[in-house]
């Protein structure tokens, strides 16, 4: 009997301190059980991204070497639409395949960033929108080739007495655009070779229903911001603006030559962009 009293004794405490064991045990991996769901929270870490530099092309390049201006580094306002990046011109062809930025010499650069200024003083929402400028000798061979021996020659300079003042980088084809990002009508589509894309009989035209009158108004809007910073309307072109004579031209700038593959600016720079792509992973 006291043999029994005793064993159950023993076995009251045996079992009571296998529940305190198994009651400890559980409160000391709790806190390793929160550590490790907290540890699946945990996002990784997003690697840094790298961007590589705008790629400029080759003609680009060349302009630059020349110390001929993107404009749209000076105004980013101004809109850049190139018309001979697209086969819709009067030559159908695609005539700048390497070159999307429209480039002058600087004297013509910052006369045309006057006249957007002043074209936003009279129409804060109007901007001006490029369509051609400084064009490589080798281009106008290609649209001097389309017109000659028909009776559209006269509307392209011919690149054997030295081309015309786009080849210097001081000639635009310009018009103007909305705020809805259209253009202004103008009587014709730019690069319209024709009387109705002339300026010297503009009241004629509306008189016989070749243009409304809301058109010439705006050909004299454009007219008259052009004219403030200098430049001079070409009268077979209402789209066609010179900052200075041919004459002029002649005496004191140069002609945009042929780009070469030899030219040392072009070499370099082409050589900074091949090594930058080749280390950035």
């Amino acid at each position: 009997m006291i043999i029994l009293k005793y064993s159950l004794a023993i076995f009251c405490l045996l079992l009571t301190g296998c529940s305190f064991f198994s009651s400890h045990k559980e409160k000391e991996s709790t806190p390793l059980m929160e550590y490790e769901q907290t540890t699946e929270d945990i996002q990784p870490r997003e690697e840094c991204s790298t961007v590589s530099p705008p790629e400029r092309s080759e003609m680009a390049l060349y302009m630059d070497s020349l110390g001929l201006v993107n404009i749209a580094d000076l105004d980013s306002s101004l809109v850049v639409k190139l018309m001979y990046t697209q086969a819709d011109n009067f030559t159908g062809e695609v005539l700048y395949d390497n070159l999307t930025e429209a480039y002058l010499h600087p004297d013509a650069a910052y006369a045309l960033i006057e006249a957007q200024k002043a074209l936003k003083k009279l129409h804060p929402s109007y901007s001006l929108i490029i369509y051609d400028a400084a064009r490589p000798m080798s281009v106008q061979k290609k649209m001097w080739n389309v017109v000659k021996g028909t009776s559209k020659y006269k509307y392209v300079s011919n690149p054997n007495r030295g081309g015309g003042l786009h080849n210097y980088g001081l000639a635009v084809d310009v018009s103007i655009q909305d705020s809805l990002g259209q253009p202004l009508p103008m009587g014709t589509k730019v690069d319209h070779l024709g009387m109705e894309a002339h300026i010297t009989d503009e009241i004629g035209l509306v008189h016989n229903g070749k243009m409304s009158e809301t058109e010439r108004q705006n050909r004299l809007l454009l007219r008259k911001v052009m004219k403030e910073t200098g430049f001079r309307a070409l009268p077979s072109e209402w789209w066609h603006f010179n900052f200075c004579s041919r004459d002029v031209a002649k005496q004191k700038y140069k002609l945009i030559p042929y780009p070469t593959l030899n030219n040392p600016i072009i070499r370099a720079r082409r050589f900074i962009v091949i090594s930058y792509n080749t280390i950035t992973p």
